[in-house]
Parts: structure tokens; C-alpha cells; sequence
């Protein structure tokens, strides 16, 4: 492994580039913070399905391309003369060391949850209005109620056992079921919509990340989809030739192979 010696020239190498790139390369030259916000976007998925595939050389790639990032918008920010990357260094180092008074300072904590609800509190302090003002509007659904759940949990405003959570997940469910009969679709979707909520609280409380384990789901899914077809192809038949129960024998081995 390199040393912090060797870390930061990497790190210094890597500013040089920069710096060069936005001076020399035409389409550098070009991008603005709204341009690079896309691509951002997409390299934060790219490292999320590399960590979900536990793939550490893809996952080492990718945080390559979102500090490449990083350091792009610090460098258009000094172009303004806004801030540059020490300001953006400075600024989390800051943050971090006022949001750690039990390591920082004389706060005392016995556990994880006593660190969640002092940093909540803290941020209270800092101005904010609300302990939900922290969740971006533009999350995705399922990773948006997780965030919700887990900052009002932190503040504690929660359930105190999982069975608890349970019952309300069966509640919720009770009560879709009840508009499903009514055929309802406004109502219905607003049931559907309070049982993931409740799903999500639950997941919470077993320890379980929901947006990763649908994710996870997913690539199942489309994995023994795909050995479904493929295995149709090597045997000479079309997909849409197999009756259900025809393409049920495939799926069920595909199990074999994919957990």
C-alpha cells in the first residue's frame, strides 16, 4: 500500500492533471457544474453496483472517476473564485470535528444511536430547520424513506422493538387489501405506497438496506432470466414458444446457479 506521502503526491498528481486538462483539452475547457452533474450522477451508480458486486479493482475504478469529479468541480469553483479544493477539504474537516464532540470535544456516548441522535441535534443547532431539511428531494424513493426513517429516528421519534414494526407492516397491508376489494386506484395506490413505507421502517429494524437488497433482488432476477433464455436458445426453442409451465422447468434450475 502507499504511503501518506506517496497518497498525497498522488493526489497532488492528480490536481496537475487537472489543471492542465481544463487548459489544454477542448472538451475540459467546455464543461460547467451543470454539464458534469449527469455524468456524476451515472459514476455514483457505477461505483454503487461495483460495491454491490464486491468487485474491489471495479470498485477502485470507479471512486477514481468520482474524485476525478470531485476535483473537477473544485477547479471550476477557484475558476470563479468561490472555492477551491482546500476550501472543500477544509469545509468537511470542519464539519466532521464539530459533528464528533465525543471524539473532539468532552461528549460522552455508550453506542452507535447516542452518536445518530447528537449529530441530529447538532445540525438542529447549526440552523436547520427541520431534521429532514438534510434529505434531497431528487433521491430515489426507497434510498428517500430510508433517509427520512433513519434522521426522525435520530431525533426519537421511532418504534422501540421490530415487532412492533411488524404489526404495522400487517396493518398496512390489511388496510391495501381492504381498498384493493373497494377498486379504488387513487386509494389503493396510497396503501400500496404506506406499505413500502412500513416495509423500509422494517428493514431498518433488522438490519437490512433495503435499496441494496431490492437491488440485489434485481440482478438475481435478471440473472436467471437471462440463463431462462439462454437455455431455451441451447435446447433450439423460442421463449415465446414455451408455455409458463415449459419455462418454469428452466427458471427452476437456473436456481442452481444463481442464489
Amino acid at each position: 500500500m502507499n504511503t501518506r506521502k506517496d497518497q498525497l503526491a498522488a493526489f497532488n498528481r492528480l490536481l496537475d492533471i487537472m489543471d492542465e486538462l481544463r487548459e489544454k483539452c477542448p472538451w475540459d475547457k467546455k464543461q460547467t457544474l451543470e454539464s458534469l452533474r449527469h455524468l456524476t450522477i451515472e459514476e455514483t451508480y457505477e461505483l454503487a453496483d461495483a460495491i454491490l458486486d464486491n468487485d474491489l479493482q471495479e470498485i477502485k475504478k470507479e471512486l477514481g472517476d468520482v474524485l476525478l469529479h470531485i476535483v473537477f468541480y473544485a477547479k471550476i469553483g477557484s475558476e470563479k473564485n468561490a472555492f477551491d479544493i482546500g476550501d472543500v477539504a477544509n469545509s468537511i474537516s470542519d464539519k466532521l470535528i464539530h459533528r464528533h464532540p465525543h471524539i473532539y470535544g468532552d461528549v460522552k456516548v455508550e453506542n452507535e444511536e447516542d452518536v445518530k441522535r447528537n449529530w441530529e441535534q447538532l445540525k438542529l443547532k447549526e440552523g436547520k430547520n427541520s431534521v429532514l431539511e438534510g434529505v434531497p428531494k431528487g433521491l430515489p424513493a426507497i434510498v428517500k424513506a430510508n433517509r427520512i426513517q433513519d434522521k426522525v429516528a435520530g431525533v426519537g421519534f421511532d418504534w422501540e422493538k421490530p415487532e412492533q414494526v411488524w404489526e404495522k407492516v400487517q396493518e398496512e397491508l390489511s388496510e391495501l387489501n381492504e381498498e384493493i376489494k373497494k377498486e379504488n386506484k387513487e386509494d389503493i395506490e396510497k396503501e400500496f405506497g404506506d406499505v413500502l413505507f412500513s416495509m423500509i421502517n422494517y428493514a431498518r429494524f433488522i438490519g437490512v438496506n433495503p435499496e441494496n437488497a431490492l437491488e440485489k433482488t434485481n440482478k438475481k432476477f435478471i440473472n436467471r432470466f437471462q440463463y431462462l433464455e439462454q437455455a431455451a436458445k441451447d435446447d433450439g426453442t423460442q421463449l415465446s414458444d414455451l408455455t409458463l409451465t415449459e419455462m418454469d422447468v428452466y427458471w427452476e434450475k437456473s436456481k442452481d446457479f444463481f442464489k
